[in-house]
C-alpha cells in the first residue's frame, strides 16, 4: 500500500500468478459483462428490486429490542472511545518507528477493516464515531439538543462536504509525504476533529453524517448488508441489493463514489512501473506528481461516469412524454448506487493481503504502543499467520472480486434504467453504461497487473 513506507504492498498476487494471461482475462472480464447484460435485457424486464427500503423480513424480537436499547449504543460508544485512547497513546507517546501500531491502525484497520465490518453489520462507524460521542456528551453538558446547533444545515449541502474530507483522506494516505510518520498523521488527524466538532456545533449532529468521511464511507458500504433498517425504521434481514438500491440520490452523492473509485485507480497507478520512472525522472517534486497525478485519475472516472450517464439519459429518455424536463439530470445521482459495489471490489482486491498480513501485525502491536516490553492484550508475540495469502490465492481472488463488483453494478444499473426510462427505450439507454462498465473493467485490471 503506497500509503505508508512501514506498510507491506497492497497487493501479494501479481501478473504471473494469473490463471491465464492479462489479454485473456481482460477480453473474458469484458466478454462476462456483455453476456450479462444481454441476459438481463431478456429476462429482468421489469424492476425487480427495493429502492424504496420497504420490505425485508424483520429480525427476531429480542435481537431488535438489543440493538435498539440505549444501553447498547452507550457500550458501542464507550467501546469507540476506548479504543481511541488507546490509539492515542501511540499517537501521542509511542516512538516514531515502525514499531508504532499508529499508522496501521488508521490506514489498515480503520481504512481497510471497515468494508468487511460494514459488509456484515452495516454502517458501524456511526455506532461508534468518537467524534460523534464527544458532541453528544458535550451536548448533554450544556443541556441542549445535539441535532440542533447554531445554524440549520443548507438545503443542497448533501454530501459534498464528505467529497471534500474523504478526497482530503485519500490524499493523505496516498501522496503525502511522510505518510506514516506521527507528525504527518497527528496534523492530519487533528484537522480532521477541528472540521468535524466544529463543524457539528454550529450545524449539529446531522454534520457528522454528511462531512465524516469514514461515517459515510462506511454507510455507503453499509447498504449492501444483510442487514438494514425498512423506510419505518425496523430492523430486517434484506437482500444486499435492495439495500443498495436504497441509496437515494444526494447532492455530492456522485463525487463521493467517485473519490472512492478514482483513489483506488490511483492506487493500482502508482505502484505501476511506468507511474515510478515517471515520477522519478520528471524533476518535479513527488508531492506535486502525486498529487496532480490523483486528481486527473479521479477526473477521468468522473468524467468518464458523468459522460456514460448524460448519454444514457438522453437516448433513454427518447420519447418520453411526462414532462419532466429535469428527470434527466437526476440520472446520474440515480445511478450512482452501482458504482458502490464497483468500488468495494477494488478495495477487496488491492487491499486484502495488506489486511490479513498488516492487520495481524499491528493487533500485535497494540499490545505495546510506547514499545516498553508490554503486553497488555497478549498479542505481542503474534506472527502474521500467511496460510490465506498465497500469490496465486490472491490474484483469483482479485479478479473475482473485480469482475463480481462489475456483474452487481451492472445489474443495478439495469434494475434503475427500469425505473428512469420507458420500457421501449431502457436497454438502449443502457448502452453508455455498460461501456462505462467494460472500460472501468479493462482499466481497473490493466491498472491492478501493471507491469
Amino acid at each position: 500500500m503506497s500509503a505508508a513506507p512501514t506498510l507491506l504492498a497492497h497487493g501479494v498476487g501479481g501478473r504471473q500468478d494469473l490463471p491465464i494471461t492479462l489479454n485473456e482475462l481482460v477480453v473474458a472480464a469484458a466478454l462476462t459483462l456483455v453476456v450479462t447484460f444481454v441476459a438481463l435485457g431478456v429476462l429482468w424486464r421489469e424492476p425487480r428490486l427495493d429502492r424504496d427500503a420497504s420490505g425485508g423480513r424483520p429480525v427476531p424480537d429480542r435481537l431488535a429490542r438489543l440493538v435498539d436499547a440505549p444501553a447498547f449504543r452507550w457500550v458501542l460508544r464507550a467501546l469507540g472511545l476506548f479504543a481511541t485512547g488507546w490509539f492515542c497513546v501511540g499517537l501521542l507517546a509511542g516512538p516514531d518507528t515502525p514499531e508504532n501500531p499508529t499508522a496501521g491502525v488508521l490506514y489498515v484497520l480503520l481504512w481497510v477493516g471497515l468494508v468487511p465490518v460494514s459488509l456484515l453489520f452495516g454502517p458501524v462507524w456511526r455506532a461508534v464515531n468518537p467524534l460523534r460521542t464527544v458532541h453528544l456528551l458535550g451536548a448533554l453538558a450544556a443541556r441542549r439538543d445535539p441535532a440542533r446547533g447554531i445554524r440549520d444545515l443548507p438545503a443542497g449541502l448533501g454530501l459534498w462536504p464528505a467529497a471534500l474530507t474523504l478526497f482530503g483522506f485519500v490524499w493523505l494516505e496516498l501522496v503525502a509525504p511522510d505518510r506514516a510518520t506521527l507528525p504527518v498523521i497527528t496534523a492530519w488527524l487533528v484537522g480532521y476533529a477541528v472540521v468535524l466538532l466544529a463543524g457539528a456545533v454550529v450545524f449539529g449532529a446531522g454534520w457528522f453524517d454528511r462531512a465524516d468521511p469514514f461515517e459515510v464511507y462506511s454507510a455507503l458500504v453499509g447498504h449492501l448488508a444483510p442487514v438494514g433498517r425498512a423506510a419505518d425504521g425496523v430492523l430486517v434481514w434484506r437482500n444486499p441489493l435492495d439495500g443498495i438500491a436504497g441509496l437515494r440520490p444526494r447532492p455530492g452523492l456522485v463525487a463521493v463514489v467517485v473519490v472512492l473509485l478514482g483513489s483506488t485507480m490511483f492506487d493500482s497507478l502508482s505502484n505501476a512501473p511506468a507511474w515510478l520512472r515517471f515520477a522519478q525522472e520528471n524533476g518535479l517534486p513527488s508531492v506535486i506528481t502525486g498529487s496532480a497525478g490523483l486528481v486527473l485519475v479521479i477526473g477521468a472516472v468522473g468524467v468518464a461516469y458523468l459522460a456514460a450517464t448524460g448519454v444514457a439519459a438522453r437516448v433513454g429518455r427518447t420519447g418520453r412524454t411526462d414532462g419532466d424536463a429535469d428527470a434527466g439530470r437526476r440520472v446520474p445521482g440515480e445511478i450512482a448506487h452501482s458504482i458502490v459495489p464497483i468500488a468495494v471490489g477494488y478495495v477487496v482486491a488491492h487491499y486484502y493481503s495488506l489486511l490479513v498480513l498488516e492487520g495481524q501485525r499491528t493487533l500485535a502491536l497494540l499490545s505495546d504502543p510506547r514499545h516498553t516490553g508490554a503486553d497488555v492484550f497478549g498479542t505481542a508475540g503474534w506472527e502474521p499467520h500467511t496460510a490465506l495469502v498465497t500469490p496465486s490465492g490472491v490474484a483469483n481472488l482479485q479478479i473475482t472480486v473485480i469482475v463480481v463488483g462489475h456483474l452487481l453494478g451492472t445489474l443495478l444499473a439495469h434494475d434503475r434504467a427500469l425505473y428512469l426510462f420507458p420500457r421501449a427505450r431502457a436497454v438502449a439507454g443502457q448502452l453508455p453504461l455498460l461501456a462505462l462498465m467494460v472500460a472501468y473493467t479493462v482499466a481497473g485490471l490493466l491498472l491492478l497487473y501493471a507491469g
